[in-house]
């Protein structure tokens, strides 16, 4: 690999790191559908790929959220229980399918989270008079057992899309058990964290994840989380949502148009 490719790597790493720490989804749905586009990889390889910046910058960010607010330890460990085995599960599975068929069902899955996302902010924004009344009692409290419950859902997706199980946790626990935006990024990607050791680890012993292009970009992204976590909290919740839909609507674009 020629000094130039790893510039380039570093300098993408560092821009997907740090709107992967505002925006609390780890960088890799950013990175995937880049790695297909620019890189010419297959799903497969891109996904895995992607992961080996992911880890380590899942874990960059999950230290920096806990400065601010502190992490339920519980409550994440016991989601992380809940994603380990499942997201073994979900990287066979995806292993054993078409790349096309893979990378059409990413973005059909991209699309709906965002659509969610869309709504959300929409409800958010509107006068008070305008919405329904809440509904009466307070939220369910976000319990270990419910946290491994989730777990397993983000799991099987995390392991099946390489990403994806924090991008579905962080709408769940925000409307279900109201927590606020950046909590429940923190939560989500501390869930998610042991399971991606297990996806990273399945998709590279299926020869599925380039550790030159990974490497690099992982340096580069490391840099940056830090930023991106510091801005995600100075930035109002409406917004961040919204950045965060449009992030996902432009990814599900570049994945239709390379499909």
């Amino acid at each position: 690999m020629s000094l130039l490719v790893i510039a380039a790597c570093l300098a993408a790493g560092g821009l997907i790191g740090f709107m992967g720490g505002v925006l609390g989804i780890g960088g890799g749905l950013i990175a995937i559908p880049a790695l297909v586009l620019l890189m010419g990889m297959s799903q497969q390889l891109a996904q895995g790929t992607a992961l080996i910046m992911v880890l380590p910058t899942i874990m960059m960010a999950v230290r920096k959220y806990n400065q601010q607010v502190r992490i339920d330890k519980r409550v994440a460990l016991a989601g992380a229980a809940g994603a380990v085995v499942f997201t073994w599960v979900g990287a066979q599975l995806a292993l054993g399918i078409d790349s096309s068929i893979l990378r059409r069902s990413f973005a059909v899955f991209l699309f709906f989270i965002a659509l969610f996302y869309v709504w959300q902010t929409w409800r958010a924004s509107r006068p008070a008079a305008e919405r329904k009344p809440a509904a009466k009692g307070e939220a369910p409290v976000f319990t270990p057992r419910r946290a491994s419950v989730l777990g397993i859902l983000c799991g099987t997706l995390g392991g099946f899309f390489g990403v994806g199980g924090a991008v579905l946790a962080v709408p769940i626990i925000t409307t279900v058990f109201r927590l606020p935006q950046t909590a429940a990024q923190a939560l989500a990607l501390s869930m998610v964290i042991p399971g991606s050791m297990i996806a990273l680890i399945t998709y590279t012993w299926a020869g599925q994840a380039d550790w030159l292009v990974g490497a690099p970009l992982a340096i580069g992204s490391l840099f940056f989380v830090p930023v991106g976590v510091k801005l995600a909290y100075r930035l109002p919740e409406r917004k961040l949502r919204a950045c965060f839909a449009l992030m996902l609507f432009a990814t599900v674009a570049l994945l239709a148009f390379e499909s």
